[in-house]
């Protein structure tokens, strides 16, 4: 009975740390610091945003990918986070629920987007991470309309 104790309460401890580690991912993503996201991420990070007709979707990996997508973000989507996201942790994976809201600027147009982020720490760093997202919405503000 001991030896599960122990055993839980260093899982507790993996799934805060990791949970700690993917806020500070977050943090790092809000306050746009390149160095810290790098830090916290794997050299063999993969980061997978799905769908098509959008700018960011795609498979991105190692850290030289995850700084031109991020560049590449900042460059082409406006975005703000009305409310703070949830984090979820078992084992090495931790999923974050949120909502974003913005436009991408080229349509000027505007989106709403619930998300979930399927997050993967490996040896105290970010290795993967595997969007859920409405590409639907994404897509329809990124379509320039053929009457302009």
């Amino acid at each position: 009975m001991v030896f599960k104790f122990i055993n839980l309460k260093k899982e507790d401890k993996i799934r805060q740390d990791n949970v700690r580690i993917v806020k500070d991912l977050f943090a790092a993503l809000g306050g746009v610091d390149k160095q810290a996201l790098l830090a916290l991420a794997a050299e063999d990070i993969e980061w997978i945003i799905p769908g098509e007709g959008w700018p960011l979707a795609g498979t991105h990996r190692g850290h030289a990918e995850l700084a031109a997508v991020l560049k590449k973000a900042s460059e082409e989507v406006e975005t703000q986070y009305p409310k703070p996201p949830e984090f979820v942790a078992q084992g090495d994976r931790v999923m974050v629920v949120g909502v974003a809201t913005g436009k991408i600027k080229a349509t000027n147009r505007p989106f709403k987007d619930e998300w979930v982020f399927d997050i993967t720490v490996r040896d105290g760093k970010v290795a993967h991470i595997q969007e859920y997202i409405d590409t639907q919405a994404l897509a329809r503000a990124s379509q320039i309309d053929a009457r302009t």
